[in-house]
């Protein structure tokens, strides 16, 4: 593999998920001290502060970057804002390592919090007919959980899916997540209480479906010889951050777009667009899905883990369901995936999650996560995907 353009990650904290009723502010200074005081640096040490946003935080939310510094105290750093939707905290790595890599920095914070509303996530107050997501809820009535269900629809009638894998993978992401001391729900369950609980969109129980929560995640990002000079001979190091667009025509249906657009003038691409946002990632990390020793994953649903199975190259269409049922993808399986819990137990704290995922990765790749510890692990993936065709993928490696 090569490393001509790895970062490192000196430092890596979160605040624990959760319905905590207070300013995200408060959670992501939580998380970002945490990750400073794991890197071992002062917060005047840091030269550049890139935030995650949230459009649901009020006017600091949308200049996260200022937020944070300001809330650590102002001491000159350079700060940047960046917004993605699920993928803003991907795309605020992917701005740390240009920094980084630039000279712009010699060390950056990469810090995203959020304080989500209850009960299903939804568009700003408003007429916005150019804006696709407020389209698909105000035409379609479609929530986020209508769009899982479809999906899962799908897959069944395309490869025979039924609820009981549904049902597998939280029971697989519930047990690794009673194990995860940041995680809002730490609880095991069983199949029978997931197909017990309340139909949300037919196939999809409640327990199928990731909640939304409040919570933050941060991470210390420098380059190589940096944290070498710190003493950190062997440091975890980013080595692809990819933030890819689909391409046209598309050919499955993919919300907020709610129409195709014309096949006539090009060919359509072999790939999906979450498998493109994988295929970028490996060829710039010079690597495949044979030499990963853990993914985490988008689990808005569970039926949506399946699809990123295939869709990083784990197996082939129609294959996800044989790998859980086989406990490949379940701690002590050949290929962990959400290792961490994933939304299953944490929920989503939208601009946290890109960064948490690169969080349980860190102490995967060190040994240190505890009871959930992959042995062994030299080789982590995240994926998830933003609104508006935001990719989201990185590869870290020790």
């Amino acid at each position: 593999m090569s490393g001509g353009h790895d970062i490192a990650v000196l430092g890596a904290g979160m605040h624990p998920w959760g319905k905590w009723g207070r300013r995200f502010v408060e959670y992501g200074t939580v998380a970002a001290r945490a990750a400073l005081a794991d890197a071992g640096l002062d917060w005047s040490a840091v030269g550049s502060v890139v935030g995650a946003g949230t459009v649901r935080g009020g006017y600091p939310g949308y200049v996260a970057g200022a937020t944070f510094a300001r809330a650590l105290g102002w001491q000159g750093a350079r700060v940047t804002s960046v917004y993605a939707a699920c993928a803003s905290g991907a795309q605020a790595i992917s701005t740390a390592r240009a920094q980084i890599l630039s000279g712009l920095a010699e060390v950056v914070l990469v810090v995203g919090a959020d304080a989500a509303p209850k009960g299903f996530f939804a568009p700003a107050g408003g007429d916005r007919p150019d804006d696709p997501d407020w389209l698909r809820f105000r035409v379609l009535g479609a929530t986020n959980p209508a769009y899982f269900g479809l999906y899962a629809r799908r897959r069944m009638a395309l490869y025979g899916d039924t609820v009981d894998d549904f049902a597998r993978v939280k029971v697989k992401n519930a047990a690794a997540g009673a194990l995860n001391p940041y995680a809002r729900y730490r609880k095991a369950v069983t199949a029978e209480e997931v197909a017990g609980s309340a139909v949300v969109a037919d196939p999809l129980r409640l327990l199928d479906i990731c909640a939304t929560s409040d919570g933050a995640a941060a991470l210390v990002l420098c380059g190589v010889d940096y944290a070498r000079g710190r003493g950190v001979a062997d440091p975890v190091r980013i080595r692809a951050v990819s933030t890819v667009t689909p391409t046209y025509p598309n050919t499955v249906l993919d919300l907020p777009d709610i129409a195709t657009d014309s096949a006539l003038g090009s060919e359509p691409s072999p790939h999906s667009f979450r498998a493109s946002i994988a295929r970028a990632a490996y060829e710039e990390a010079g690597i495949g899905p044979e030499d990963l020793s853990l993914a985490e994953v988008y689990d808005l649903s569970t039926a949506l883990e399946l699809e990123w199975y295939e869709d990083l190259g784990l197996c082939g269409a129609g294959e996800g369901a044989k790998l859980v049922r086989e406990g490949v993808t379940a701690l002590g399986g050949r290929v962990p995936v959400n290792a961490s819990g994933g939304l299953a137990s944490f929920g989503e704290a939208v601009p946290a999650q890109a960064i948490a995922q690169v969080c349980e990765l860190t102490w995967q790749l060190r040994g240190t996560a505890g009871e959930r510890q992959i042995a062994g692990a030299r080789v982590g993936m995240t994926a998830n995907q933003g609104l508006f065709g935001h990719g989201s993928s990185v590869i870290a490696v020790r």
